[in-house]
C-alpha cells in the first residue's frame, strides 16, 4: 500500500542549499507518486526550539516545580498545548511518512529541529511507559532521516576520527525515532556535498530521487523488540535470548551489543 501522506520537516536557513534541493526533490517525486506532501520549513516558521512553560495555554499544574513531560501531557490531554505545537501535531498524525532533512550539526540535528522533536513528540501525544519502541505509539509509521555531512565518509567509518557512523545514528533513530514507535527507514546520508564539485552534488540528488522511487516500500532497519527485554527485572534482555546470540559474532544493536563486536552498517541499511 502506497504512503498517501508524507511530512517533511525541514531545517535550513538557505534556500540555494543542497538540504533545500534534496527537499524539493522529496516533495516533487513523492508528489509525482500521488503523496500529499507537507513541509515543515522550521526556519521559515520561526519554530520556537525551547520547552517551556509558555507551550502550555492556561494555568500549569505546578508552577513551583514544572516537569515539561507531565505537564505537556496534561496539557495535551484538555487541549491545552500552544498553537504552533498542536498543528504540527496534526501534521505527523496525518503522516504516513515522515522525513527529516537537516545540515548534521555537531554528530546530530540542529537546534531547531531538536526542539520541534522535544516539543512535538509530547508524553501521551508520541510515547507512554506502556507504549514505546516496538509497541510504540507511532508503529504504523515510517520515518528516515536525511541530511548532509561536514566531513567525508571516510571520517565516519569505524577507523576513522570521527568514529563509526552506526554509532553517532544510534540515539536519534534508537533512541527518538523508534522509541516512538516508527519503523525506521535507513538514512539517506549526502556525504559532504559542500566539498563536491556541482555535477558530483546533481549526480548524488539524482541517487536520492531514484530511491525515493520506492522509498514507500522499503523494509526498515532491525531493532530488538520489547519484548525480549523482562519489565519486572529493570528491562534485562531476557536470559533466553542471551544464550540465543550466545555463540554470534555480532551484538543485536550498537546499543544493546552484548559486550561483541557491533553488528555492520545495522543503522545504515535495512536486514542486516
Amino acid at each position: 500500500m502506497v504512503a498517501k501522506k508524507v511530512l517533511i520537516v525541514y531545517a535550513h536557513q538557505s534556500s540555494a542549499s543542497f538540504n533545500s534541493a534534496a527537499k524539493d526533490a522529496a516533495k516533487e517525486v513523492l508528489a509525482a507518486q500521488g503523496c500529499t506532501v507537507e513541509v515543515s520549513d522550521l526556519y521559515a516558521m520561526k519554530f520556537k526550539a525551547t520547552a517551556t512553560a509558555e507551550d502550555i495555554t492556561g494555568d500549569v499544574k505546578n508552577a513551583a516545580h514544572f516537569r515539561y513531560a507531565e505537564e505537556t501531557k496534561l496539557a495535551w490531554e484538555e487541549g491545552k498545548l500552544c498553537a504552533d505545537i498542536t498543528e504540527e501535531q496534526r501534521k505527523l498524525t496525518e503522516a504516513d511518512l515522515i522525513i527529516f532533512q537537516f545540515p548534521m550539526y555537531w554528530f546530530t540535528v540542529p537546534a531547531i529541529m531538536k526542539g520541534w522533536m522535544d516539543r512535538v513528540l509530547t508524553l501521551g501525544y508520541a510515547y507512554s511507559e506502556e507504549r514505546r519502541y516496538s509497541q510504540g505509539i507511532f508503529k504504523d509509521k515510517k520515518a528516515m532521516l536525511s541530511f548532509t555531512t561536514g566531513s567525508h565518509e571516510s571520517m565516519f567509518s569505524a577507523d576513522g576520527v570521527n568514529g563509526d557512523m552506526n554509532v553517532t545514528l544510534w540515539p536519534l533513530q534508537n533512541g527518538i525515532l523508534h522509541y516512538c514507535g516508527f519503523q525506521v527507514l535507513a538514512p539517506q546520508i549526502f556525504w559532504a556535498p559542500s566539498r563536491l564539485p556541482s555535477e558530483a552534488r546533481g549526480t548524488l540528488l539524482e541517487g536520492w530521487r531514484t530511491r525515493l522511487q520506492g522509498v514507500l516500500a522499503e523494509k526498515p532497519l532491525s531493532f530488538t523488540p520489547l519484548d525480549c527485554f523482562d519489565g519486572e527485572k529493570g528491562f534485562q534482555l531476557k536470559p533466553e535470548f542471551q544464550e540465543k546470540n550466545a555463540s554470534k559474532e555480532y551484538g543485536l544493536t550498537v546499543g544493546i551489543h552484548l559486550g561483541k563486536a557491533l553488528p555492520p552498517n545495522s543503522q545504515m541499511k535495512a536486514g542486516v
